[in-house]
């Protein structure tokens, strides 16, 4: 299965638009944002866990990144209420539910050798530092290799035109995000190519998840 699966291609998409998807397990569905493979895939997916589902005990050969974005995420490692970032490393293992039922950001199967140590950030307990910007604001999340970071931008906050070196992946978490391109309010996800050209900004304010510098390649 192939979706959205060439990184050379800008891609924007609002998850509320795509249908539910049944996964393997019962009580887990799935939006696919982006794909390559089938059940044992390279994607980016919103996940939705119903009250009471849970998932079998498996392997995350190339890791996981998780950011919950509403309810309880749970494995039998601990309970992560939404604003939790997870990032599994490759060749770990978690038998995933959840008892009230949750909804996930998840991308599958891009971490490398880099990752080696399991990274948890509650962003609720977690300062934020000053970004580039006034108004700008950031929590760096994976802290091994390529990182992740959640960015929150005040209302009327512009940030400079700028170039993405191995691309841009971002998520809009809350508020409205915005560039030259167009309007991305909560649920939006915006893929933008190597050297891609762009000048961001929030009239609104917003929180974004942004990944930088992982799209040079689309082999899994």
């Amino acid at each position: 299965m192939d979706i959205h699966s060439d990184y050379s291609k800008r891609v924007v998409l609002n998850h509320h638009d795509l249908p539910w998807i049944s996964s393997p397990s019962a009580g887990v569905e799935r939006r696919i944002l982006d794909r390559q493979g089938d059940e044992i895939a390279k994607a980016t997916s919103i996940v939705r866990y119903e009250a009471g589902a849970k998932f079998p005990s498996h392997i995350h050969e190339l890791g996981e990144e998780i950011f919950v974005l509403e309810g309880v995420f749970s494995d039998e490692t601990g309970n992560y209420p939404a604003g939790t970032y997870i990032m599994n490393p490759p060749g770990s293992s978690h038998a995933p539910f959840s008892e009230h039922g949750c909804i996930l950001f998840v991308k599958l199967r891009h971490l490398g050798s880099e990752q080696v140590e399991r990274e948890i950030v509650d962003t609720h307990s977690t300062p934020w530092f000053q970004g580039m910007v006034p108004g700008l604001t950031v929590i760096p999340l994976m802290r091994q290799g390529a990182g992740s970071t959640l960015v929150r931008w005040a209302p009327q906050t512009y940030f400079n035109p700028h170039k993405h070196y191995g691309g841009e992946e971002i998520f809009v978490v809350e508020g409205v995000f915005e560039d030259e391109h167009g309007r991305y309010p909560a649920g939006s996800w915006i893929r933008s190519p190597h050297l891609s050209l762009h000048q961001p900004f929030s009239r609104e304010g917003c929180t974004i998840f942004v990944k930088t510098g992982h799209l040079l390649s689309n082999n899994a």
